[in-house]
């Protein structure tokens, strides 16, 4: 596998054409579907090819859909456990999650809003990670945020397996004391599971931390919303094809 030399983390040549105002109501029937069909116990990679076949979906497309999709259980697990106000409280950030997400909005890469509200981006980092030119600000624009939430405590964790990490842990520490920020800062081997089983409240959209988390605060859409009002967003959370039938 070649080394990843991007500068940013932005739009991919096709995504213009992929993420079209002509394909979102498709990929918002395709997105409904599937979580009826993982609503009723099918597997991910099953159901993804079955809805992604019907509609032609190109391989983006599939990952903006599994992303945006849940099943109807953990679209209500996850509404129940979402935090509100945070302040006094301890939290802890899936500091990769945030930051790819943070560095893909500010790129102008596509970014999906699923049903449980969450806007994830459609990076691939799969072991390797490398700083792009709008890391710095990510890191700034989610300390800046956690700073107005008045939390008792911040703890930062990193994936230990995936490359760099050490590195951006390090960056992550140096804006903090240079912003006078009481951050700690700490790379594990797994951070989900540590994050799952923390009393903290978890600053996440990865779904699979959401759904074991007890609470978890929608801070990157925050943060989007907020602080990067150009960034692409495509919202896949609207229920058009709740009434459809799918004939299997």
């Amino acid at each position: 596998m070649s080394p990843d030399r991007r500068r940013h983390r932005g739009a991919h040549p096709e995504d213009a054409r992929l993420f079209g105002e002509a394909r979102l109501p498709a990929l918002r029937v395709a997105t409904s579907e599937l979580s009826w069909l993982l609503s009723r116990g099918y597997q991910t990679k099953s159901a993804l090819k079955l809805v992604g076949d019907r509609y032609n979906l190109r391989e983006r497309q599939r990952l903006a859909v599994a992303r945006a999709a849940c099943s109807d259980e953990s679209l209500g697990r996850r509404r129940a456990r979402r935090a509100g106000e945070v302040a006094g409280e301890g939290l802890i950030v899936d500091g990769f999650n945030l930051v790819i997400t943070l560095e893909a909005a500010l790129a102008g890469g596509v970014l999906v809003t699923g049903r449980d509200g969450c806007v994830r981006d459609l990076s691939s980092v799969h072991g390797s990670y490398r700083a792009v030119e709008e890391t710095g600000r990510a890191v700034v624009l989610a300390g800046e945020a956690l700073g107005a939430l008045s939390p008792a405590s911040v703890l930062w964790l990193l994936d230990k397996p995936v490359s760099n990490s050490g590195r951006l842990a390090e960056r992550v520490r140096t804006v903090a004391r240079e912003r006078g920020w009481p951050w700690e800062v700490e790379v594990e081997f797994n951070p989900d599971r540590e994050i799952v089983n923390s009393n903290r409240v978890a600053v996440t959209s990865d779904s699979h931390v959401l759904d074991g988390a007890a609470r978890w605060l929608n801070l990157g859409r925050l943060i989007v919303e907020r602080h990067v009002p150009e960034a692409w967003v495509i919202d896949l959370s609207d229920e058009g094809g709740e009434n459809f039938k799918f004939q299997i």
